[in-house]
């Protein structure tokens, strides 16, 4: 693979500061390495590579500079304005925040689910919600042979997926402390409310996981319905998933589909107490699959506990994944 010149946008965030860990491990061909983030965090200190790294200031200018890849991980409204001036300079923005996730220009990938939506791109490719992009490497294989017809979502999410805010709410909660972050606290306590209310009463969360969903499959009309709720686990997101679909499965089957998926990994042995846990996702990149059981109230439908720590997966490991696939095609 050539070498090539990669950024990070928002590097001292949670997702920024994994972004790093990630391109470590990977060890992807970098020749020269950028870190963004903003005037606050400018001045900042980072490591990579044994190699010590000042944080700039993201301005209009930064992208004059030969870059190929820049990983954005600094909210919407950065995304909003620097991913397109990035895009002007030749740099391919890979973007974790929900600003272009539905913009039709914009390819919204999961490299085990659509690689080839990667070469749509106009300059921007967007990473998916960090709940959606669980699901869906579980969904892909089994759309692909059984067909699915519909899809009920109820999700179990760290607070680790609301920043370090969520998790200080969750860390100090637990040692009697007020919430900032949340509406009410965490600590011993679930929250059905993910991202804001919208006027049909579904939050944002809820909305962008249905809407996700039908773009990264190309099936605009799914039934999709979800309920995203807000649980005290510091990190990797568990989700229920159930699913109906349009062609008659044997289990075992659909369990070995799944176990010849890429970026799965099946644990289903109810026996003796295996089942996917969140503790056990975290630090890891693939997806966890187990509870697998026909759902009897249907013709065609199948249950299943998928877990994923969606920090890494959910986020950082995804747009570096991408970005190896580029890399690939350069």
């Amino acid at each position: 693979m050539k070498k090539i010149n990669l950024a990070v946008v928002g590097a001292t965030g949670m997702v920024g500061r994994t972004f790093l860990k990630v391109l470590e491990e990977k060890n992807l061909p970098i020749e020269n390495f950028y870190l963004f983030a903003s005037a606050r965090s400018a001045g900042t200190k980072l490591t990579f590579k044994g190699k010590e790294y000042v944080v700039e200031e993201l301005t209009e200018t930064s992208f004059d500079r030969g870059i190929d890849i820049a990983l954005f991980s600094a909210g919407g409204s950065t995304s909003l304005k620097f991913a397109p001036i990035a895009a002007s300079k030749g740099c391919i923005v890979v973007d974790n925040s929900s600003a272009w996730r539905m913009d039709p220009e914009v390819p919204l990938v999961v490299p085990e689910v659509n690689p080839e939506d990667i070469k749509l791109n106009k300059g921007i490719i967007a990473n998916p919600n960090c709940s959606t992009i669980q699901a869906v490497v579980a969904l892909k294989p089994l759309d692909e042979y059984y067909t699915i017809k519909r899809v009920i979502y109820s999700t179990y999410q760290a607070v680790s997926g609301a920043g370090m805010g969520g998790w200080r709410d969750l860390e100090e909660g637990l040692k009697g402390n007020p919430p900032k972050k949340f509406p009410h606290p965490i600590a011993n306590n679930c929250l059905p409310h993910i991202d804001v209310f919208t006027e049909n009463g579904y939050t944002k969360e809820e909305i962008k996981m249905i809407n996700e969903t039908r773009k990264i499959l190309h099936k605009p009309d799914l039934k999709v319905t979800a309920t995203t709720v807000r649980v005290p686990v510091f990190n990797s997101h568990s989700e229920s998933i159930n699913i109906e679909f349009e062609k008659p499965f044997e289990l075992n089957e659909l369990v070995e589909v799944l176990k010849k998926s890429p970026g799965i990994i099946v644990e289903d042995d109810p026996a003796n107490n295996v089942y996917p846990l969140a503790a056990n996702a975290t630090g890891h990149d693939e997806v966890f699959v187990g509870r697998i059981r026909r759902d009897e109230s249907v013709d065609n439908g199948i249950n299943l506990w998928v877990v994923a720590d969606n920090i890494r997966k959910g986020a950082a490991s995804n747009a570096v994944q991408i970005a190896e696939l580029l890399i690939k095609d350069m």
